[in-house]
């Protein structure tokens, strides 16, 4: 199935949906059961087609009411549908003095760790040149044209609706194709605020264009002096782009992530962030407190409506039952306890990694619970409650929760 990053809404299923939305889900159904490429290819254009009308003209009710009825009804048809929708958000053709191109809005992004904040907002011009420069000559195929937005994106201050999104992929394409073009017109100055983590995502968006059915990418060329693997883009990009990089992320670690489509990545950012945001909290609580990992307690608890959809870890210090730092770790698309090895274990070696022994582990499924006031997750502790992660009163500094 399709993975999405967009949480199950729990809307009460519709008992009629629109022409559209109907359309939609029977395309969806037909592409899941196909049986061969070619019927593929049929029921592929019947949703872009749809889809991309539906978004250009501003009117997506009908697909996310599309989302929500096969959610219920039908996994691997929503899987498509939601595939199809995320493609037409990121990629279209654009025809500019009689050539059409092919245009893919891609990300590179970094994950970044620390004790105090990780930064975001307007990037200096001139780090923009470079960081351009890199990304085209270490990841790009020839031939490719490419802009790049002149931001380091917090997850909060990325396009949420699928509409702005293909919007942002027309302009940055627009000004990619045409050399010399005018900078696009992004509105930097209201960029929501982002919630201090003390790990999280940071990326950097840009739009590839190339003459239609051209390669993107390196790794797509012809065996030859430019043809390079994905390990090796990768290696150069982090050689050549780090530099830039660290001016972005003071007093902060990073992993960088090989750029590619900026959906595929913005989950890939999600699954690499939960073992540095764990680390991270221990950490955090080390040098704030003042004490070793090994006086750090774990509980574990899944969390989730039918099945578990998220673990929460609730951090506790010796033998108190108050939850000093929570952390999140959800599951991201097909992620189950059948799998080897299982989130579970994965959690526990987490933080077994990070010196913390002590770890407990509920085992009924709970209802995600929130903050009334502030709206954060509620964590597990080890008397069996659902409490606020609270930091002790003398800590200093201020702690910082996982959200």
């Amino acid at each position: 199935m399709k993975e999405t990053r967009h949480a199950r809404t729990g809307r009460d299923r519709k008992a009629h949906l629109s022409a559209d939305a109907e359309r939609l889900v029977a395309a969806a159904l037909g592409l899941a059961n196909s049986g061969s490429r070619v019927e593929d290819r049929y029921w592929d254009a019947q949703l872009a087609q749809r889809i991309e009308r539906l978004l250009d003209t501003g009117h997506p009710q009908s697909i996310h009411d599309a989302l929500d009825r096969l959610n219920q009804t039908d996994s691997e048809a929503y899987g498509a549908l939601i595939e199809a929708v995320e493609t037409a958000a990121e990629s279209l053709v654009l025809e500019v003095d009689g050539q059409r191109w092919d245009v893919l809005l891609v990300a590179a992004p970094v994950v970044a760790w620390t004790r105090f904040r990780i930064p975001s907002g307007p990037i200096a011009a001139d780090t923009v040149v470079s960081l351009a420069a890199h990304w085209q000559a270490h990841v790009l195929a020839r031939d490719v044209r490419f802009r790049m937005a002149p931001v380091l994106y917090s997850v909060d201050q990325l396009p949420r609706d699928f509409g702005e999104l293909r919007r942002l992929t027309r302009r940055l394409g627009q000004a990619a194709i045409v050399p010399g073009g005018a900078a696009p017109r992004l509105d930097l100055k209201s960029l929501p605020e982002t919630a201090d983590m003390l790990a999280d995502g940071r990326f950097l968006i840009a739009a590839v264009a190339v003459p239609q059915d051209g390669p993107l990418f390196r790794w797509q060329l012809p065996e030859s002096g430019e043809h390079a693997s994905r390990v090796a883009c990768l290696e150069q990009w982090i050689t050549q782009a780090r530099p830039s990089i660290e001016t972005l992320l003071p007093g902060c670690g990073f992993e960088c992530l090989l750029p590619d489509a900026f959906h595929i990545n913005l989950r890939e950012a999600d699954r690499r962030v939960r073992p540095y945001a764990i680390k991270a909290a221990v950490h955090f609580l080390t040098h704030a407190l003042d004490l070793e990992p090994e006086a750090i307690r774990a509980t574990i608890a899944p969390f989730g409506e039918d099945r578990p959809d998220e673990y929460r870890i609730g951090l506790s210090l010796g033998e108190e039952e108050d939850v000093a730092q929570g952390v999140v770790w959800p599951l991201l698309g097909a992620e189950s306890e059948a799998d080897d090895p299982s989130p579970l274990d994965r959690i526990r070696e987490t933080l077994r990694e990070a010196g913390v022994t002590d770890v407990r582990t509920w085992t009924d499924l709970t209802e995600p619970e929130y903050c009334e006031d502030c709206g954060v997750p509620l964590y597990p502790n080890p008397a069996g409650e659902v409490v606020h992660a609270e930091m002790p009163e003398d800590a200093e500094p201020e702690g910082t929760h996982f959200h």
